[in-house]
């Protein structure tokens, strides 16, 4: 493992321990959070343990570290010298790190139906909407670990709004969302290709069917088709689509953009300096 991968993962860890210790010393215990199988329309299987009792709701968290091991695995690309490509290595590995971790995270709030596992769940939600808005910023404005800090911090303290109203992690989502796809039209605006731009279109239409598919779980279990493979089901699905192709699309920019000027001009004082 790359020293940058393992400071990336060490710096998810933290984050994560951070949270979880948190939540367990009560300050969220007035949130709104949904606790019971009644909330999802696939019926549990009473014969199966509990980490099993929804099988496919459960078994589908695997599909979040299958992701982040390979992306974690893969090989990232940027212009310039050694500490572009640390750099890029980096903001990818922090968020294949997140991949791993939430794929856990939700499979014990299915298994475990406890209102801390819940409050975890939609906590780390919001960081992990909130790097590519981070990554985006990088790479339009160069290489800034104090604004990765900023927005990661920003970010885990907007979940507050959970305190103030029933529907504060409702808000505080869609703040996160609308922040993460302005931000990513604007960096394909300005670095994109035709390439970035269909994984950024198919990142966003798997956005809307997370959203969608999970809203409507009861609903749509109306029909045959919902009735085994549910919403909540699929809505995982098209949330580890959206990862995937928010992976694509930010590491396809490393390749096509453009150093910003006091890079290109620490790039050449270094290469001068050889």
């Amino acid at each position: 493992m790359k020293p940058e991968s393992g400071q990336a993962l060490f710096h998810v860890a933290l984050a994560s321990c951070f949270c979880m210790a948190t939540v367990h010393t009560g300050i969220f215990e007035c949130v709104s959070v949904q606790v019971g199988y009644e909330h999802y329309a696939e019926a549990p299987v009473t014969s199966l343990p509990a980490f099993l009792a929804m099988p496919f709701n459960s078994l589908v968290n695997m599909a979040y570290v299958f992701l982040g091991v390979y992306w974690l695995r893969s090989q990232a690309c940027a212009p310039g010298g050694p500490a572009e490509k640390w750099r890029a290595r980096y903001l990818k590995d922090v968020f294949a790190g997140m991949a791993l971790v939430y794929g856990p995270v939700q499979w014990l709030r299915i298994g475990t139906q406890t209102r801390p596992s819940a409050v975890l769940d939609q906590w780390l939600t919001l960081p992990i909407f909130a790097w590519p808005v981070a990554w985006c910023l990088c790479l339009d404005g160069g290489w800034k670990p104090q604004l990765l800090l900023a927005v990661e911090g920003l970010s885990l303290c907007s979940y507050s709004l959970a305190l103030l109203h029933p529907r504060g992690f409702e808000l505080a989502l869609g703040l996160h969302i609308a922040a993460a796809v302005g931000q990513a039209l604007r960096t394909q605006v300005r670095h994109g290709n035709s390439s970035s731009g269909m994984y950024l279109a198919l990142g966003v239409l798997s956005c809307l069917g997370f959203v969608v598919l999970k809203l409507c779980d009861h609903e749509l279990a109306q029909w045959h088709l919902f009735q085994q493979l549910t919403g909540h089901f699929w809505s995982k699905v098209c949330d580890v689509l959206q990862f995937h192709f928010a992976f694509l699309f930010l590491t396809s920019l490393h390749t096509c953009r453009r150093c910003p000027p006091a890079e290109k001009m620490r790039s050449s004082v270094g290469r001068r300096g050889l």
